[in-house]
């Protein structure tokens, strides 16, 4: 025997060091690598070889692959193995637990991590019932010294698989924590004992490593259990362990573990009354030791991770605070929180963006508390806060400069300038959400301090730095330090004005002095476009104060109307960049949102207002047209409160005239730029213009026409002449463009143009989530190819249509509904040639069916067909249109497709197709989960055509029944199961969210409507493997195996009395459970069967169809380990006694004996 393993053993050695040999070929690798996992998988002397090559005589490499081989051992035979076997194996473990390691300083940590996994594998499988002095053993090894970092390794290990991956069978998970948590309060005093013990070791010895490294190991066992242990034994001793933290946060080599062990404590949740010691950190020594750890400024890596613990730990504390103060627990505002706030406001002016930004959600939740944001310190640190972020909102500390402190550590926290850009955006806006809150507190002084530096920024000279422009000299870039310093200004000027008006009464506001600031930032003159954006934001930041004082307005849109002009002098031949575009573009939104916001304030300056866009348009050859729709967009929202109908009329018939005369006329066929200003026109107009809010004030402008057999009013828009005029041909270009996708057309197309229906290079990588390049592109002229152009013209031609003909029914209503052959019209164009336009075209045509959703905000912005459309044009209207589209939709084939995909060659173009595929089905699917379950509540509120206006849509909320729009489509058979057949089928397409949405809220609410009907065995048996096909690839996520077992179950429990097929299809599941089966049909097809609780029945039906869930690919492959069962622990003896047969008195008369 012996020999033997001796023998094997030289093989086994020879094989590892082949193995790790970096000169050995891949073949003779392989074949070390194959030897060695059949010697683990089927030689008898596994355990004998393993324990002599983890002698600590041989090479680390030897020993580590030893032990390797009695842990496969522990966790794939120990079912297997005699229980002699098994103690025999448990004591050699122990052994070398005891002996079979170096010193601790020496030692391997690989070698030590093996050791710990080994005697976890088999405390999982043995303790307590037959291991049960177990935690006896292990303090007995830590008498031993070296021998205590391997039983901290060990109860750090057994706490993660068993609490936090939970890589147990529920019985013995139960068992174990159960037992842990009996006998937590002495594992609790036994790792602070060696914590104390080793600290103390280490602060009187010389040569202290040891110690130091035990000190570390505890600490990180203890975070192991401080996250779920009762909160008692964390805060027991008047938290004495917290107490202890603190002390080791001045100690360099334990101060990382100590803040992450203080950080899961503070951090806890749980009942307000056991949180109230937390309340003892606001102590002068606690708060002593916190800020004296704080103060290095040295950017080590070690270090700087653990300021970031620490800030963590402050915050945490401020939360604690938060939930405490003003509870029912009572808890007084601590004597010591201007230190606290001082400590916070050390980390929030800290070089560190990263550790600036940690400090956010604490300022604002003191800023937002009901008690703590009144009181003296609060609003005294709300100023210096505010004060603070005039450093903290200037965009500097790009890793790839040195122009600020931050840098060097923004070389820390990010891989790129994009990464840190990204961050940045987010940081800001989270500033922002802060800076009002603050704002909230102390209104007037935010106003003094935003009136002095913009003062100061409007006096100072500008520093175009060392970035200067490509294009002009003297001109600022983006990290221009004038440009970074107006743009900090201008976003705490927004964030202040927004909320000083909800904060302050009007005759407190500082109109005076506002008007002042105003007056300066209107006289401000700059040629520099990056500033004179800057400069409009301030412009539309102050206009709120102008309504209290009129004479201002004037000079505002002046200002406005100048900056829509403006030019930096270049030869006319040059693109204009993206800065210029911007300064105009911002102009013409700023002027939108006052005529939105501010109607009839502008009313009595509209005949001024118009006459000058008319000059504009006549005398400035360089408005785009979008700048020019604009001006028409602001013009229509200020005729909407003449509040006459024939006023308004003849005014939007002259506005509209060289309109409708352009795109009704022959030329218009030739003309590709007139068609696009065409359409931003129609789009504008049909947007904006609308009746009066008030019924009575429509009344008497003539807008109402009628009542419906409701009651409910008929209005009339005043744009509805134009919109029938240009209809026609907006439909015939609608079906034009779709006739450029039949393939002998694109055929025709020329080399040049080849691509020009392809995704745009911007709109790709949006959808294909890559970033975008931000700094050098935005001062370059923007040249483009001609392939660029006609991509960008037929990009924004489709959409454009669509959008008008979206925004026509909600605009126009009853008017729109009305029109003669609608449905025939819309389908003759929006679906003529249908299987042939690609994904990227046929998302805005799905948009006119539902809404448009904006890329960078998950607000809606356009209400569409089927949201607006009345209920009594269903039939008429929607029916016609809904049926032909779910019929072309091939879904289902660009699906199989993608499925079929076993890797990516073109990786762009197929990871584009398929993205859009993915893209273009979530649509699909919203617009049946309207037709069918969705109830949308929208406020259908006016948006901006060039801004992100926000505006509130409640969510979707399954119903238990259809729709109307869903009974209508029910009468329709065809219209019917494309949509039940287009639901089920997408469960098994590879996109989970899609598949959740369905399977929680669309198939059963459409299936149970023919559920009592006469359905075909063949369908029954279609509908419900569908559901089973989509637990086989969604399966292994939790969420999507929730819903689709509820939905099966749903079906086989409706379904299974009237259709013996779903038992047939149930019995060919891998492993299934007849007799459970049979169980389970029993309880449901016997009306006198004993009934089980929902949860039970779910629970047994899950077990049922468990053989088709599907493992992700990371599982397939794996081995399974089984953990058996142990006796219970815990089971209550059953009484043997029956209490109703005994004949004793039970004392239940006595209750109802008068007198007692």
């Amino acid at each position: 025997m012996a020999d033997q393993v001796a023998a094997m053993c030289d093989q086994l050695i020879k094989a590892v060091n082949v193995m790790m040999d970096a000169e050995t070929s891949q073949i003779y690798r392989l074949e070390a690598l194959k030897f060695c996992e059949e010697f683990k998988e089927t030689n008898s002397l596994c355990v004998p070889c393993g324990l002599q090559l983890a002698d600590k005589a041989q090479p680390a490499v030897i020993r580590h692959f030893g032990l390797q081989i009695l842990e496969h051992v522990i966790k794939f035979q120990w079912n297997n193995m005699q229980q002699q076997e098994k103690v025999q194996l448990k004591e050699c473990a122990m052994q070398l637990l005891s002996n079979g390691t170096h010193s601790i300083l020496e030692e391997e940590s690989h070698i030590k991590d093996v050791l710990s996994r080994i005697t976890v594998e088999m405390i999982k499988r043995e303790w307590p019932q037959h291991w049960p002095d177990m935690l006896k053993e292990m303090e007995a090894l830590t008498g031993q010294g070296a021998q205590t970092e391997l039983v901290m390794l060990i109860l750090l290990r057994l706490a993660e698989d068993v609490i936090t991956f939970q890589t147990l069978p529920t019985q013995r998970r139960r068992d174990i924590q159960q037992t842990l948590t009996q006998n937590m309060e002495s594992i609790f005093s036994f790792m602070m004992a060696i914590l104390q013990l080793n600290v103390e070791d280490y602060r009187k010895m010389n040569l202290a490593r040891a110690h130091c490294r035990v000190a570390v190991a505890t600490l990180n066992t203890l975070a192991g259990y401080i996250d779920w242990v009762s909160l008692v034994h964390i805060t027991s001793g008047n938290c004495h362990l917290l107490e202890i933290l603190c002390l080791l946060l001045s100690e360099p080599e334990l101060q990382l573990e100590a803040a992450e062990c203080l950080l899961i404590a503070i951090s806890r949740k749980g009942k307000l009354e056991d949180r109230k010691p937390f309340m003892l950190l606001f102590d002068d020594v606690a708060i002593h030791y916190i800020l004296s750890a704080a103060q290095a400024v040295e950017v080590v890596e070690r270090r700087y991770i653990f300021l970031k613990r620490l800030c963590q730990v402050l915050c945490a504390l401020g939360g604690q605070l938060c939930s405490l103060v003003g509870s029912d627990v009572e808890v007084e505002v601590p004597a010591n929180l201007s230190k606290y706030t001082e400590a916070l406001l050390a980390f929030t002016t800290h070089s560190s963006q990263f550790l600036k930004s940690s400090t956010l959600a604490t300022w604002g939740a003191l800023f937002r508390h009901e008690t703590l944001s009144k009181d003296a310190v609060v609003v005294e640190m709300a100023v210096k806060y505010l004060r603070a972020c005039m450093t903290n909102l200037v965009k500097a500390g790009f890793p790839s400069r040195d122009d600020n402190p931050s840098c060097e550590y923004s070389r820390v926290d990010f891989d790129s300038d994009e990464d840190f850009n990204s961050f940045f955006n987010s940081f800001r806006a989270q500033q922002g959400e802060v800076v009002r809150s603050a704002c909230r507190i102390v209104p007037l002084e935010a106003f003094q301090i935003a009136a002095e530096w913009l003062q100061y920024q409007i006096a100072s000279p500008i520093d175009i730095g060392d970035t200067t422009s490509k294009t002009a000299e003297g001109l600022c870039s983006l990290l221009s330090p004038s440009v970074v310093q107006w743009d900090a200004v201008t976003v705490f000027m927004e964030c202040m004005v927004a909320h000083i008006f909800k904060s302050l009464e009007e005759e407190k506001l500082p109109i005076d002095q506002s008007m002042e600031l105003l007056q300066a930032v209107l006289n401000y003159e700059t040629k520099d476009p990056l500033i004179l954006s800057c400069v409009l934001t301030n412009v539309s930041a102050l206009f709120p104060f102008v309504i209290h004082r009129p004479h201002f307005l004037t000079q505002v849109l002046y200002k406005l109307f100048k900056a829509i002009t403006f030019d930096i002098g270049q030869d006319n031949k040059v693109p204009r960049t993206r800065a210029v575009k911007n300064v105009r573009r911002h102009a013409c939104s700023s002027i939108i949102k006052i005529c939105r916001d501010y109607p009839q304030f502008i009313l009595p300056c509209f005949d001024m207002f118009y006459n000058h866009v008319k000059k504009l348009f006549s005398s400035d050859t360089t408005l785009t047209h979008m700048e020019k729709c604009s001006l028409m967009e602001a013009l229509v929202l200020i005729s909407n409160h003449f509040k006459d109908f024939a006023k308004q009329k003849a005014f939007l018939d002259e506005l509209m005239a060289s309109v409708v005369a352009e795109w009704t006329s022959d030329e218009m066929r030739q003309l590709c730029c007139g068609i696009l200003f065409c359409l931003y026109a129609m789009l504008g107009v049909v947007k904006r213009a609308r009746w009066p809010a008030d019924l009575e004030e429509a009344k008497a402008g003539g807008f109402v026409v009628g009542y419906t057999p409701a009651g409910a009013p008929i209005y009339r828009n005043p744009c509805t002449a134009q919109f029938l005029v240009l209809l026609p041909n907006l439909l015939a270009l609608i079906r034009t463009h779709n006739s450029l996708f039949v393939p002998e057309n694109m055929a025709r197309l020329s080399e040049t143009f080849s691509r020009a229906h392809e995704v745009m290079d911007a709109e790709k990588n949006v959808v294909l989530g890559l970033p975008q390049h931000l700094l050098d592109i935005y001062d370059s002229p923007v040249y483009r190819t001609n392939l660029e152009r006609m991509q960008g013209f037929f990009t924004t031609l489709y959409d454009n249509c669509f959008h008008v003909l979206g925004n026509a029914g909600l605009s126009l209503q009853q008017e729109f509904y009305t029109i003669e052959r609608l449905a025939e019209e819309i389908a003759g164009s929006a679906f003529v040639s249908l299987d042939h336009v690609p994904d990227h075209r046929l998302r805005p045509m799905i948009h006119i069916l539902i809404y448009f959703r904006s890329i960078t905000i998950t607000t809606f912005f356009t209400m569409q067909l089927v949201l607006s459309c009345p209920q009594e044009y269903y039939d008429s209207l929607l029916c016609p249109l809904l049926g032909p589209l779910f019929t072309y939709m091939q879904l289902n084939v660009k699906w199989q497709v993608i499925n079929q995909r076993t890797s990516i060659n073109q990786v762009t173009q197929e990871m584009l197709e398929e993205q859009l595929v993915r893209l273009l089905t979530r649509e699909v699917l919203d617009l049946l989960g309207i037709v069918s379950s969705f109830c949308l509540k929208c406020s259908c509120i006016e948006e901006d055509m060039m801004m992100d206006s926000v505006q509130t849509v409640s969510p979707a909320q399954p119903t238990d029944e259809l729709t109307e729009l869903g009974k209508c489509l029910m009468k329709h058979e065809n219209i019917y199961m494309s949509l039940l057949t287009l639901s089920f089928t997408s469960l098994s397409w590879k996109d989970t969210s899609n598949c959740h949405r369905t399977a929680s809220m669309v198939c059963w609410t459409l299936l149970r409507q023919v559920v009592g009907g006469n359905l075909l065995p063949e369908a029954v048996t279609w509908f419900y493997t569908s559901v089973l096909r989509g637990l086989q690839v969604h399966g292994q996520h939790e969420v999507c195996n929730s819903t689709l077992s509820q939905l099966a179950m749903l079906i086989y429990e409706n379904l299974r009395p009237r259709y013996m097929e779903l038992r047939a299809v149930m019995t060919q599941i891998p492993n299934i459970s007849v007799e459970g089966l049979d169980q389970y049909d029993r309880r449901l097809m016997d009306p006198n069967a004993q009934k089980v609780g929902d949860k039970k029945r779910k629970d047994q039906f899950k077990k049922l169809i468990a053989g088709t869930v599907g493992k992700a690919l990371c599982q397939q492959f794996r081995k399974e380990v089984h953990i058996r069962n142990l006796p219970s622990l815990f089971k209550k003896p059953k009484s043997d006694k029956d209490l109703q047969n005994s004949g004793e008195p039970l004392g239940l008369a006595a209750l109802f004996v008068p007198g007692e």
